[in-house]
């Protein structure tokens, strides 16, 4: 059983900048996909940000230039640099871990809140 965990939400400024962290406990073994998603008030859950076990990345639109994915695999950890913070990326922010197994699997922390005052 996996499960993951997120750390560094909170308040900040918009225009400055916060960094996530996600740690993963358990073992994960093969193909995966460590990932950031988000959920704002009366909005959906959207893509953040992805990074798969081969460093591949994909950001969403809203977010290219200014968040930056990366991972320790060492430590099945993923960050999230989030710069040039807007009022509206404020949201709760998921960490996501998908497994490329036969049958696949995903799981899902309890995530974050990232405030952005203006």
């Amino acid at each position: 059983q996996v499960q993951l965990v997120e750390s560094g939400g909170g308040l900040v400024q918009a225009g400055g900048s916060l960094r996530l962290s996600c740690a993963a406990s358990g073992s994960i073994f093969g193909n995966n996909r460590m990932g950031w998603y988000r959920q704002a008030p009366g909005k959906q859950r959207e893509l953040v940000a992805t990074i798969t076990s081969g460093f591949k990345t994909d950001y969403a639109d809203a977010v290219k230039g200014r968040f930056a994915i990366s991972r320790d695999s060492a430590k099945n950890t993923v960050y999230l640099q989030m710069d040039s913070l807007k009022p509206e990326d404020t949201a709760v922010y998921y960490c996501k871990l998908d497994l490329f197994s036969i049958p696949p699997y995903d799981y899902w922390g309890r995530g974050t809140q990232v405030t952005v005052s203006s």
